[in-house]
């Protein structure tokens, strides 16, 4: 299990939708393939930015089939596949690796911390691939209460590293020493968990800033904080607007402007009006810093 192959950016990628909520492949396919061309190095499927816990598993394993098969030789896809049961998982971690997926991930299951190891160790166990631990307490609070609790799970055979979704980035430097791969997950920090050691990141603004992103690490990557600093902070201007309206909703909305139609969320929780989608459209125009605008190839349009 070579870590080093893993080290990159990986979009989570969003899951396009038909208006009747089935899974739309040819633009699952065509968004992927336009982020790996702004310089991302894979992307991360079927997780918390996917829906994939909303998403039945024959939806799943039809998302995975349609990706690898647009995949470029040289990106790597990870794919989640976190579910309730155990069981449920390593079969979708099986077909993941019969389709040509790089690595597995998984939030952990609900449960005290001998759950949640339980869940790893047969995950990791059974397996074909390299599995890749989710540290998210916002969503799973009780999973990894104690640092050694996530220490333990992260030195069980098989598994690659972490998406550490935390803004606890002395314990992200903690498991970089313990000679971990880990991925930063908070978006607003990249910079910074890259200078705390991360080697790459996952993350769901990817999907409308990759070459900001993969303008950060190139910048860290030279040494050159003062400018990764400078991106971030414009960056985190686009974020404080998105974070102005309902998430993901926004998300979705940029990356339909931006020519990737992904439709309806599998929750429902899409924009409420016309009027609400148009007053972020007019919020992204007036305020996009300029330099992320022209990255990002955003067509201005409703100032």
């Amino acid at each position: 299990m070579d870590r080093h192959s893993f080290v990159g950016l990986y979009a989570a990628l969003l899951t396009p939708l038909h208006e009747n909520r089935s899974l739309n492949v040819p633009v699952a396919q065509r968004l992927m393939v336009h982020l790996l061309r702004r310089g991302l190095d894979g992307v991360y499927v079927a997780g918390t930015t996917g829906e994939g816990m909303r998403l039945s598993l024959e939806t799943r394993r039809e998302l995975v089939e349609g990706l690898t098969a647009a995949l470029p030789p040289d990106k790597q896809l990870l794919v989640h596949v976190g579910t309730p049961e155990v069981r449920d998982a390593i079969q979708l971690a099986e077909h993941a690796a019969t389709t040509g997926a790089h690595a597995v991930s998984s939030l952990p299951p609900a449960g005290n911390a001998q759950t949640v190891h339980r869940y790893y160790q047969e995950l990791a166990a059974h397996s074909p691939l390299p599995v890749i631990l989710y540290h998210f307490p916002k969503i799973a609070p009780h999973a990894f209460q104690k640092p050694a609790d996530l220490f333990a799970v992260c030195d069980l055979p098989n598994v690659l590293g972490v998406k550490f979704t935390d803004f606890h980035l002395q314990l992200l430097q903690q498991l970089v020493k313990r000679g971990k791969l880990v991925f930063n997950g908070y978006d607003e920090v990249l910079a910074a968990g890259l200078l705390m050691g991360a080697q790459g990141g996952i993350g769901t603004t990817y999907n409308l800033l990759a070459e900001p992103y993969v303008a950060i690490a190139r910048a860290a990557e030279s040494g050159n904080w003062e400018l990764a600093r400078i991106l971030q902070s414009e960056i985190n201007d686009v974020l404080e607007i998105l974070f102005r309206y309902p998430f993901f909703p926004a998300v979705r909305e940029a990356v339909r402007h931006l020519g990737f139609d992904c439709g309806p969320m599998m929750s429902g929780d899409d924009f409420v009006s016309s009027a609400s989608r148009a007053a972020f459209l007019a919020d992204m125009d007036r305020n996009l810093p300029p330099r992320i605008a022209e990255m990002m190839g955003w067509s201005v349009q409703h100032v």
